[in-house]
């Protein structure tokens, strides 16, 4: 028996006709077989066969095979053809009809396929039926169907692990199903109840089957279970125990008690508890103390008590004499018993002899008043009269003392401030500037009654030092004195201790010079900061940007802002700002109000606060802010709770993310680096980074030491060293060098790091090995001190302490020393200084040469601010951004580069690829180095792309 197959060819109107035919082999298979005819007839006029119903793919279960069908119109013979063979034809089960409707044959052929034959068929391609349908115009093929055997594995490749986690914080559950043909799909349980994202929002299945709870409930504490299921089987994970905590935390501090002493030396305490919140589900207690102890004074009770008494006064006319005495020998203090007996004592001086000159006296003074009576009127009102014109002088006079007194107080300039002793600081002598003096008053020379130092508007207060105060050190408050402009010179004696420090010459009309407080202690913060987006050259910069994108950079500052290409919707511009915030002193009114800085409690500021803008613009992707920061970071534990913050519209600052703690809700992400921070975020405004420490382990900060000097000096026998403590930053030091270029002054050396910890101890400067023949210290205190607030909050302007020198002769130039800066049980610093006070002016240049070290370019706009070209970057992101079952996509280049510190984040992006590359150009913008990037591909196999960047780009 043998098979014919017709080969035939188109006609001009498109219908087949049938030529010649192929005769198969005769087989075995094939003997019950009818023989095709050599032909078939030409019917131009019926249409080639069309598919009614196709073969689709199947699934073999267990051992049941699967029955596949088709159905086509009009057709003289269906075939099924399998892997390229036809199948028996006693194998095909065929069914006629008509169609009613156009007259033509409809035939059916359903065939069986079993386990058996799928399996027969070795190699990578999977087993594949087709039908074949003949009619009289040609032959018309179906679609190919897939038969594959159905399975599914035992074993999850990853299953759920349980978990202890704090309230509100964000949860992965893993799961990865077990291998099966077809693919399994995935449910999850939650105490066999199954979990619909759709009636809940707080959870989330992602398409990789993971489950991932945003914020933790305490109603989120229970069993968790993954459930895989095909065709064939369903299969459960192991079930994860989810337990939510809930870490203790303290309650307020209630007041303090009474000292418990009444009089002399005792304690106050006070107390928290533990029940905000409470511990729950095994979380955590409370660290620290529940109570708080320290000590107390209470002044005792001083009772009065009488001096000496005075000696007896003349003997007056009533033949008395009298003396007195004061309680005060002591005087009665705090709530001490007054003195009890007579204030005054008399007696007779004359021991009774002035009996009878007292009657005559008497009688003589009763025909006195007999005799003026009638002009006693006249005479009562000419002492009225002249007792009120009395008072009125005596006003008239205060008057004009007062008012000359407040005219040398609010418009004349301070001379003298030797008179500012021990309790009081007194006005001085004030008189017009001299304009023929060359040399102003400096602040480690003697007070000179001929030159002005300094003009000051407003209210003066007293400088007053502690009476238990340590005669070894100098402390430094938060009052203006710590301002780095000498203009305004004050001194404070105490016993043997002098210090000189200094006023801020560009105090403001309405500024305000604060009282010292007590050596020793740190005084409240009585200052008022005003905050100004200033446009000042060095400290902001701004450019038109468009779609092309660009680069922000205030120069020598390390603070810049990134715009990547399409952030900025296609045919707009914005005129876009970057500025570093100006925090000045204000005095309080009703105009000003009190202004909030970034940092609160026992937060300390870490970096400049930066304004972006406009801000409420629209962007279609994150734009990458860079801002420097001096926290120490390179220890073996964390030790920062590090905050980024930014600033209302009212003022406010309120927190935008907590570094290790961000949820999808975030809206920013922070890459924190040793020295810097970029930030992602598609809001502009006001950011600045916060700290606070960690325990058990105390932060530290990253400060510098800046130490300055005078140009030489021509007359003078005074010389003064400046020590500036500020934050590890650019832009840090370019304020130190702006200010000392303002005043003259030159780096005698290259600034010196030093670690400031968060340990309650000062900042200590003392000077040593001074060459006593020639030089002496007029600072009698032992060392100077900056209190640890002062530095750790970082809102103060730039510190300084000043050592007042003094050299026996003009021709002494050369001054040798060492300056130590430490930390009161902390590490520290020493300068060795070896120079020439007459060459110091030479070295002014220093300035100009560290300034111009950092970058110069402020704005770069469209492609040259970016070092990948576009070509190469949409080739990356097409390449990387599909998700890959290896792993091998977007987020293996973030593990690769160092930004897989929250995934979820770049997740939630239209293209994940392009977010990560402009942070990477944002992390990158100094050395501009593609080999990181080349180097990350490398090690993931995408090969083909660093191809492309070979031939495009500049590797």
């Amino acid at each position: 028996m043998q098979f014919k197959i017709i080969s035939y060819s188109r006609s001009p109107k498109g219908a087949t006709v049938f030529t010649s035919s192929v005769v198969f082999p005769e087989s075995s298979d094939y003997s019950d077989a009818e023989v095709l005819p050599d032909s078939f007839p030409s019917a131009p006029a019926e249409p080639l066969p069309e598919f009614l119903l196709e073969p689709e793919d199947a699934f073999i279960v267990k051992n049941r095979p699967v029955q596949l069908r088709c159905r086509a119109s009009p057709a003289t013979q269906i075939y099924f053809k399998c892997n390229g063979e036809w199948v028996n034809q006693n194998d095909h089960i065929t069914r006629e009809s008509l169609d009613q409707i156009t007259g033509l044959v409809v035939r059916e052929v359903e065939i069986s396929v079993s386990r058996t034959q799928v399996e027969e068929l070795f190699g990578l391609e999977d087993y594949w039926c087709q039908c074949v349908a003949w009619s009289s115009a040609g032959t018309t093929k179906s679609n190919r169907a897939y038969v594959r055997i159905a399975y599914l594995r035992k074993n999850f490749e990853q299953e759920p692990l349980g978990r202890e986690v704090r309230l509100e914080q964000e949860v992965l559950l893993q799961c990865r199903p077990p291998e099966g043909m077809p693919a399994a799909e995935v449910d999850w349980l939650k105490n066999e109840d199954a979990i619909d994202p759709s009636q809940d929002s707080n959870f989330l299945i992602t398409i990789d089957h993971d489950l991932i709870i945003k914020q933790a409930r305490l109603s989120d504490t229970a069993n968790y279970t993954c459930v895989a299921r095909n065709v064939v089987a369903k299969r459960r994970s192991s079930t994860a125990t989810l337990i939510v905590y809930v870490s203790g935390g303290w309650s307020s501090w209630t007041e303090w008690s009474e000292c418990n002493a009444q009089c002399g030396r005792g304690w106050q305490r006070r107390t928290r508890s533990c029940t905000n919140p409470a511990p729950l589900n095994g979380g955590a207690f409370c660290e620290g103390p529940p109570f708080q102890r320290v000590t107390c004074t209470t002044l005792c009770p001083v009772d009065g008590g009488w001096t000496e008494w005075a000696k007896w006064s003349a003997c007056g006319t009533e033949c008395t004499h009298w003396r007195s005495r004061e309680c005060q020998a002591p005087p009665p203090r705090n709530g001490g018993k007054h003195c009890s007996g007579s204030m005054m004592e008399s007696k007779n001086c004359t021991e009774g002899l002035c009996a009878r000159c007292k009657s005559e006296r008497l009688y003589l003074g009763v025909i006195f008043q007999v005799s003026l009576a009638p002009d006693t009127g006249v005479a009562v009102y000419a002492g009225l009269v002249g007792a009120l014109l009395l008072c009125v002088i005596l006003v008239l006079c205060v008057g004009v003392l007062a008012y000359r007194r407040r005219c040398r107080h609010l418009h004349g300039d301070i001379t003298d401030s030797s008179s500012a002793l021990t309790a009081a600081f007194h006005p001085g002598n004030y008189k017009p500037s001299r304009q023929d003096n060359p040399n102003p008053l400096h602040p480690s020379a003697p007070p000179d009654l001929t030159a002005t130092a300094g003009t000051f508007r407003g209210p003066l207060f007293s400088l007053q030092q502690g009476a238990n105060d340590s005669p070894h050190k100098i402390p430094m408050t938060t009052s203006p004195l710590l301002d780095p402009l000498p203009s305004l010179k004050i001194k404070v004696y105490n016993s043997s201790t002098l210090s000189s420090l200094e006023l801020p010459a560009d105090v403001r009309s309405d500024g305000e010079i604060l009282s010292l407080n007590s050596v020793g202690t740190v005084g409240r913060e009585r200052d008022y900061y005003s905050h100004t987006l200033s446009r000042e050259p060095g400290l902001s910069t701004s450019a038109t940007l468009g779609n092309l994108g660009g680069r922000l950079t205030i120069p020598n500052t390390g603070v810049s802002l990134l715009v990547p290409p399409g952030t900025i919707p296609q045919g707009k511009f914005y005129e876009m700002y970057l500025i570093i915030n100006k925090w000045d002193k204000m005095t309080k009114s009703e105009n000003k109000p009190d202004v909030m800085l970034p940092s609160e409690g026992s937060q300390t500021v870490l970096s400049p606060v930066v304004s972006c803008g406009p801000s409420g613009m629209l962007l279609n992707r994150p734009v990458v802010l860079t801002l420097p920061h001096c926290a120490q970071l390179d220890t073996p534990t964390p030790d920062w709770t590090l905050t980024l913050k930014t600033q209302t519209h009212q003022g406010a600052w309120e927190e935008v993310l907590t570094v290790g703690e961000e949820t999808l809700s975030s809206p920013c992400y922070l890459q924190l680096e040793e020295e810097c921070c970029h930030v992602l975020m598609e809001q502009l405004g006001t950011y600045g980074l916060v700290g606070q420490s960690c325990p058990p382990q105390p932060a530290c900060k990253r400060l510098q030491l800046a130490l300055f000097a005078p140009r030489a000096p021509c007359l003078s026998l005074d010389y003064s060293l400046r020590i500036y403590c500020i934050h590890d930053t650019p832009h840090a030091l370019k304020d130190v060098l702006d200010l000392e270029r303002s005043l003259g002054g030159v780096l005698l050396e290259d600034p010196k790091p030093l670690l400031f910890k968060d340990s309650y101890h000062n900042l200590r400067l003392s000077i040593h090995d001074i060459p006593h023949t020639h030089w002496r210290s007029k600072l009698l205190a032992k060392y100077q001190e900056i209190p640890f607030y002062h530095i750790w909050s970082g809102s103060q302007r730039p510190l300084h302490c000043t050592f007042s020198l003094e050299r026996s002769s003009l021709a002494v130039s050369q001054l040798t020393c060492k300056i130590c800066v430490r930390q009161v049980e902390g590490e520290g610093q020493i300068f060795q200084l070896h120079t020439d006070i007459q060459e110091v002016v030479k070295r002014r240049r220093c300035h100009k040469i560290l300034s111009s070290a950092f970058e110069k370019n402020d704005a770069l706009l469209g492609p040259y601010a970016f070092r990948l070209p576009d070509s190469i970057r949409q080739k990356i992101c097409a390449s990387l951004d599909v998700p890959s079952a290896r792993g091998c996509d977007w987020r293996l280049l973030a593990r690769s580069l160092g930004f897989d510190r929250y995934l979820n984040y770049f997740a939630t992006k239209p293209s994940p690829t392009g977010v990560l590359l402009d942070l990477w150009e944002a992390c990158h913008q100094a050395d501009a180095d593609l080999v990181s990037l080349a180097t990350a591909l490398e090690d993931m196999g995408k090969s083909e792309v660093l191809v492309v960047m070979t031939t495009d780009g500049d590797c």
